[in-house]
């Protein structure tokens, strides 16, 4: 590792990534500390509550049908007071490498634009391994996200007016979801908004071994994630699903218009690069951003940096793209 030189953080980064070790108890996550970093990382009913405040919205939780043969999935719909403006939906799926969080980490990505654009935004609750591994997550997320188009017109929005988004492992159960929903047909997504995504458990770019030991998710901290979801002894072999490691897909035609962002300074960079890249090759739209200097999750533990607004401006940018380009396909020819 000597011989590697990893990319540093942006100078109004460190004070955030400071933070982040001090609040949450930096260890070492493996298999044996992974309980006591789900009770640090816990997000409840209460947490949603608090997130929520006094922002004019509803939030209902629902239990859904599940995978086939597994137990239902909950959900939270998150609607605008006085109802929806753009009927378009947002399903957010938390991080947390596979292994921690809840729902509630999915939060940040849709309120906003819930508020900001009066659309329906839904998180999903899915199984967490090591107790449930591969496929249980991302069928969950799948299930979620199935049961919101089918439901469209309760919901008041167009089913084809769905983009599907997360951070971290959520941004790799989002990659797995939209390939499952390619590869069977339903929904038609508008959107896959893919943030630092968790999509290859080789955990063998030049990014990887750059940020082996050092970040808020290291290259460390990835092998234990990938090691609980498809299991040690598969990881790094061709017995891993690509529904679970979306780079892993050898066919990625066909998709939905993909929002890629990740920091230079992150286990997770190249492959996100390597992912937009055989996109295009496939003459599919993918909108690629790499932050100089950014960290894992910069923009939760640095919001107020000069890098986290731009990717948010960026982020805002794409999505109202796709909210707007979505409805042109439906609308009928002007008449004079």
């Amino acid at each position: 590792m000597s011989d590697i030189t990893r990319v540093p953080f942006d100078p109004q980064l460190v004070e955030g990534f400071q933070k982040f070790k001090d609040e949450y108890e930096y260890e070492l996550l493996t298999a044996e500390t992974i309980l006591s970093y789900r009770e640090r990382f816990l997000g409840s009913d209460d947490a949603i509550e608090g997130m929520v405040r006094d922002l004019p919205v509803t939030v209902e939780d629902r239990l859904v049908p599940g995978p086939e043969g597994a137990p239902e999935v909950l959900v939270t719909i998150v609607r605008p007071e006085g109802g929806v403006r753009t009927p378009a939906g947002i399903y957010g799926i938390h991080g947390g490498g596979m292994v921690l969080g809840t729902r509630a980490g999915a939060m940040d990505l849709i309120l906003p634009y819930v508020v900001a654009h009066g659309c329906i935004g839904v998180t999903v609750e899915y199984r967490l391994a090591p107790e449930h591994p591969h496929p249980a997550p991302v069928e969950d997320c799948y299930a979620g996200l199935k049961w919101m188009a089918e439901h469209a017109d309760e919901l008041g929005i167009d089913p084809e007016r769905i983009l599907v988004t997360g951070a971290s492992a959520g941004g790799g159960l989002s990659a797995g979801t939209a390939l499952l929903a390619r590869d069977r047909g339903f929904p038609k997504l508008a959107g896959q908004g893919l943030i630092c995504p968790m999509i290859d458990d080789r955990n063998a770019t030049l990014s990887s071994r750059q940020h082996q030991d050092v970040g808020v998710w290291p290259g460390s901290f990835n092998e234990t994630g990938w090691d609980a979801l498809v299991g040690a002894e598969n990881r790094g072999t061709d017995r891993v699903s690509p529904y679970a490691a979306p780079t892993r897909m050898q066919d990625l035609s066909g998709l939905a218009p993909a929002f890629i962002e990740v920091g230079a300074a992150e286990v997770f960079r190249d492959e996100s690069v390597d992912y937009a890249t055989r996109i295009w090759a496939t003459g599919g739209q993918a909108e690629l951003h790499v932050w100089a200097g950014g960290f894992h999750g910069f923009d939760m533990y640095a919001p107020e940096s000069e890098l986290a607004r731009a990717a948010l401006d960026s982020r805002d940018s794409w999505l109202r793209r796709v909210f707007a380009a979505a409805p042109q396909r439906r609308l009928p020819a002007p008449t004079r």
